[in-house]
């Protein structure tokens, strides 16, 4: 009787690490674009909460707050994204007006920084410059 050893040929772990390399090529991508998705969708959050809080603070003193620190927001800033100030909309004054921009430094591979507004109307879209990444908006799915 002759012995014969088990395992895997050499053809066998190549064909096994090519098919695995191809499911990984497509899967990264997808995972990065879903985790930058996630932390834009925070940035989003926090800036509806921002809205409200303004909307509350408007009603009772007849002007938009100047700093963040006077709205009374309970959730925190999102990590990833540095908020700038809050200034006067449209308008340009912060009675009829305001707006406030979050930028996204340093994002997931494939992605540039990117920036995301909101004014006392809401997502400002064209200000947004999340807006030119349609696979990561959450105002765009």
């Amino acid at each position: 009787m002759k012995h014969r050893a088990e395992g895997f040929t050499l053809a066998e772990i190549v064909v096994i690490v090519v098919i695995i390399a191809v499911l990984a090529a497509f899967a990264v991508p997808k995972l990065l674009a879903s985790t930058e998705r996630c932390k834009a969708a925070e940035a989003f959050e926090y800036l509806t909460a921002v809205r409200a809080a303004q909307e509350r603070f408007h009603m009772r003193r007849g002007i938009y707050a100047q700093d963040l620190g006077l709205l009374k927001v309970r959730l925190p800033a999102p990590g990833d994204f540095v908020a700038g100030k809050i200034t006067a909309g449209p308008t340009g004054s912060l009675k009829h007006s305001w707006s406030l921009t979050l930028t996204r430094l340093s994002p997931t591979a494939g992605y540039s920084d990117y920036t995301v507004t909101f004014t006392h109307e809401g997502f400002d879209q064209g200000a947004s410059t999340i807006s030119d990444h349609r696979d990561i908006n959450p105002m765009q799915m």
